[in-house]
């Protein structure tokens, strides 16, 4: 009441402090809401008065953030505090909480946005992204701007979102004070290079006056560490959850956060800084001839050429951009064919690694050439698979081995083969990546309806852990498949236990090659129609997490086919029905 009272009263706040008030306010109780006021009272006292005419700024810059990884939220967060340092007024904001009609009020916006899958908006700025393409979209002559587009080249719509979002403000008539930059996964150069830019662009544009930066935006975690500056953790456990008769090795591995101060709600990921596996670098260096004792450079840091290739290189993924440098080097017409085709290139990209195109493409090539081709690691984020309300100053996840055959020999995943390999007491650089966009409901009696075949369960482990903490019975639905029962079924004992404590209301099972035909989760829903169509018109709230290739589409297909069978509705209906549901936060997804 008190904040719809000063929301209708003149106010010396701006609307993203107005905005911020209220989220902070959201999340206290009534004794926590009166210490807060009389300690905003006691401070107000002892403030020295303020002229508001002299301190309010000319202008303000606006800056945005779409993103899925967090990196899109790093580079605008920076940004902020250069814009800061120079006198300016600063409104950070995630996408996801701007306020659409504001755009037309807006007379500086800086931008930064990734793209997430084939070319989709990430999930915090889909709705700004679907507003600018609608027909509600004002003219915005008045608006100066930039966009900073994050992608990664070997998918298909290469920073589509940020095009998107630079085209459509274009034709609304907004005026582009720097082009459009376009950032691959090694972003971090070019990023900073748009930030120095736009800054300079600014400049004629805006007076300089009393610094402020209002965040609308919650904070990450309340720490210290970040994936700039990683905390070094301990590795407890990685104990093997698949039978020995499996054809996967999934793992369920615990760090040890100590005295970290790292903080995470379910829905979170953990990032993971990993090495390469020293058996993976001699491989290469030998086949390439080169010497692993060479010192060299790699940004600021000095040290061996095999150092270089295991603490600082991107092995395991590679990009066109490798493809087409190793094609002329070889002179491969073989390869040099599939750099001339987009599609067999992402093909070739997702299913090889260096090793492969050493083995396979004879190169003469130096050092400096090699290092110059291969890009930063980057860190993997994994779903995090338990709630601090019973781990405590731990964090678990759920890590599926990557590994192929590629001609006899076997290929791992970089990260997983790190985290299937370490043993306990080894160490590993770690930060938690905040999910804003998959949580539980505020209100805990909600009814969830949980999708998550193999490694995709990780994040309902953490959910069921905290509804249980929370002392919450049913109103809980879990969709879980993998290969086999007897091999294959994460965290079985577990799952069993919330069925008989009442925890778990129900759980339906998929084991696709128990039988002859195969059955996967989307046909458990189909089977269930009915009442899962009955959950979610009484207000459940649906989540999927798992392979957004193949899995999340067909889930979605079969959510569309119970609308229309159980729900009377035409299949454009269903679908308006499900993007009704996310822009209600109540279809939510962790693909990957």
């Amino acid at each position: 009441m008190l904040l719809k009272e000063l929301s209708s009263l003149a106010s010396p706040l701006s609307q993203g402090q107005v905005d911020k008030l209220k989220q902070l306010t959201s999340e206290l109780n009534a004794i926590q809401l009166a210490w807060v006021g009389g300690y905003l009272s006691a401070s107000a006292g002892q403030a020295t008065p303020v002229n508001v005419a002299e301190t309010e700024p000319a202008q303000t810059i606006t800056i945005l953030y779409g993103s899925q990884t967090g990196n899109g939220r790093g580079i605008a967060t920076e940004l902020a505090a250069k814009a800061q340092a120079q006198g300016y007024a600063v409104n950070l904001a995630s996408m996801s909480d701007y306020k659409v009609r504001q755009l037309k009020q807006e007379t500086l916006l800086l931008a930064v946005v990734s793209t997430h899958g084939e070319g989709e908006a990430p999930d915090d700025a889909i709705e700004l992204h679907k507003f600018l393409a609608s027909k509600r979209a004002p003219k915005l002559e008045n608006l100066n701007y930039s966009v900073l587009a994050l992608g990664d080249s070997s998918y298909e719509f290469f920073c589509q979102t940020g095009k998107d979002f630079d085209e459509r403000l274009s034709k609304l008539g907004a005026t582009a004070i720097q082009p459009l930059v376009e950032c691959d996964v090694d972003y971090e150069s070019a990023a900073e290079q748009w930030q120095q830019s736009v800054l300079e662009a600014v400049k004629p544009l805006i007076q300089t006056s009393g610094a402020s930066v209002v965040s609308i935006s919650p904070a990450a975690a309340g720490s210290e560490y970040s994936k700039q500056n990683p905390y070094t953790a301990e590795i407890l456990v990685s104990q093997k959850l698949t039978g020995r008769d499996s054809d996967r090795d999934v793992r369920h591995v615990e760090i040890d956060l100590d005295e970290s101060g790292l903080n995470y709600r379910v829905g979170d990921a953990l990032g993971i800084w990993f090495s390469n596996a020293e058996g993976l670098v001699d491989e290469i260096l030998a086949k390439l001839a080169l010497d692993g004792d060479t010192p060299v450079t790699v940004g600021k840091d000095s040290l061996t050429l095999k150092q270089a290739l295991i603490e600082k290189k991107e092995l395991t993924q590679i990009y066109p951009g490798l493809v087409q440098g190793w094609a002329a080097l070889s002179g491969s017409e073989e390869l040099l064919n599939i750099v001339e085709d987009k599609e067999l290139t992402r093909h070739f990209v997702l299913n090889n690694q260096l090793a492969d195109l050493v083995a396979n493409y004879e190169v003469e090539i130096t050092v400096t050439q090699l290092l110059e081709l291969l890009r930063p690691i980057t860190p993997r984020l994994y779903s995090i698979a338990s709630s601090q309300a019973e781990v405590e100053s731990e964090v678990h996840l759920t890590v599926a081995l990557v590994e192929d055959d590629h001609g006899g020999t076997t290929r791992f995943g970089g990260a997983s083969q790190f985290l299937a390999q370490a043993e306990e007491g080894s160490e590993v650089k770690v930060y938690v990546e905040p999910n804003n966009h998959f949580r539980l409901p505020e209100n805990p009696e909600t009814p969830v309806i949980m999708v998550g075949p193999g490694t995709g369960v990780a994040p309902f482990r953490a959910f069921m852990q905290e509804r249980a903490a929370r002392g919450i019975e049913g109103n809980s639905w879990l969709f879980f498949g993998n290969p086999h029962f007897e091999q294959d079924f994460l965290y079985q004992t577990e799952w069993q236990q919330y069925l008989k404590d009442g925890s778990l209301a129900r759980l339906d099972l998929a084991f696709s090659r128990d039988q002859e035909h195969k059955i996967y989760v989307q046909h458990r829903i189909a089977e269930q129609g009915k009442e899962l169509w009955q959950w979610l018109e009484s207000g459940a709230h649906l989540y999927i997490c798992g392979d957004a290739e193949r899995m999340a589409k067909d889930v979605h297909q079969a959510l569309l086919d119970v609308a229309v069978k159980f729900g009377g509705k035409t299949p454009d209906e269903a679908e308006e029905y499900f993007e009704g549901l996310r822009s209600a936060k109540r279809y939510q997804k962790d693909v990957y």
